[in-house]
Parts: C-alpha cells; structure tokens; sequence
C-alpha cells in the first residue's frame, strides 16, 4: 500500500517562468479568498437591511452571485498549484516511472487543450457582452462584461498554471502528479 496521501505543491526548481506563474496564481488564489469574503460581509449587511431595518435590497443578491463565480474561475490556478482538485493516484501509483511520465504528459497535454478552449469561448462570451453593451435583467443592471471577465481571466489563468505544470515536467522541476519514484 502507499503511504503517500497526497502529492505535493507544484515545485518550480528556481526556474524564473516556473516562479513567476507560481507567483501570479498564489495572487489569485488570495484575490478569490478576498471575493468569497467580500461575498460573506455582502449577504451579512443584506440580512442586516432586510430584517433589522426592514428595507429591500437593491443589488446585494446579484453582486453575492457574481462574486463566488468569479471566485471560483479566479482560484482554479491557485488550486491547480496546490494540486487541490480532485485527484485519482490509483494507476499512477501503479506504474512504473516512465510510464507514469508519459501518462502526466499525455493528461496536461489534453487539459491544455480543453482548458484552452474553454478559454477561447469565455473571451469570445465576454467580448460579446462587452461589444453588445449587455446589462442584467435586474434593478442594479450591471453591466455584464464586468462579472463575465472571470471567465476569461480564470480560465486564461488556469491555462497558464497547466502550462508551468507541463514545463516543469518537461524540465525535471516537478515529478509526474507530484509523487516520488517508488
């Protein structure tokens, strides 16, 4: 049986590119955090105004919304450096190391591939709501393309982090799905 529970963070080995997107999704990850607790002192002052002061809220519901999505695409990368998401070891652990490498080049290759259209379309979605000038349904009518921007933005993230992963592989900064030879 494995002893190992989990892999470790991604590892850089002092390469700047490796440093710098390390950097860059660690920011993302705390402006996420920063969103999801904005989003919580957000719906606490909308209870506040609707059962204290008896009032209607006006643009609390939607902004809570916008915010945990966008919190959710902005943190992908972060999550991805932490090697937070979910994770089946069962056949890496159970192979040898070059059959392992080949398996972690051939999954990031195709997650490259599937995040990096996702990526396009979220650009495409949002330069739509930004060219058309669309606004929501709502009384606040915010306009669109500010909440649709986290598509893009977390996804375009996202895509660079699963570079990195992919380059220090390729380098010998980081072992396959983080385990150590066996």
């Amino acid at each position: 049986m494995a002893t190992q529970l989990s892999a470790a963070p991604a590892r850089t080995g002092g390469n700047p590119f490796l440093r710098i997107v390390n950097g860059i999704s660690t920011v993302a990850g705390w402006t996420a955090a920063a969103m999801i607790l904005t989003s919580v002192f957000i719906t606490c002052q909308m209870i506040f105004v609707r059962f204290v002061l008896n009032q209607s809220t006006v643009w609390q519901t939607e902004a809570v919304i916008y915010l945990m999505v966008a919190s959710t695409l902005i943190g992908l990368p972060y999550v991805q450096r932490m090697r937070g998401h979910v994770n089946v070891d069962l056949i890496p652990l159970a192979l040898a190391p070059r059959p392992r490498f080949a398996l972690a080049m051939l999954t990031l290759g195709l997650s490259i591939v599937v995040v990096a259209v996702m990526f396009w379309y979220a650009y495409d979605f949002w330069h739509l709501a930004w060219s058309r000038g669309w606004k929501s349904e709502t009384v606040w009518a915010v306009r669109l393309w500010i909440p649709y921007l986290a598509l893009p933005v977390g996804f375009g993230l996202f895509l660079l982090q699963l570079i990195a992963d992919f380059v220090a592989l390729l380098i010998g900064a980081d072992k396959p799905f983080g385990l150590e030879n066996s």
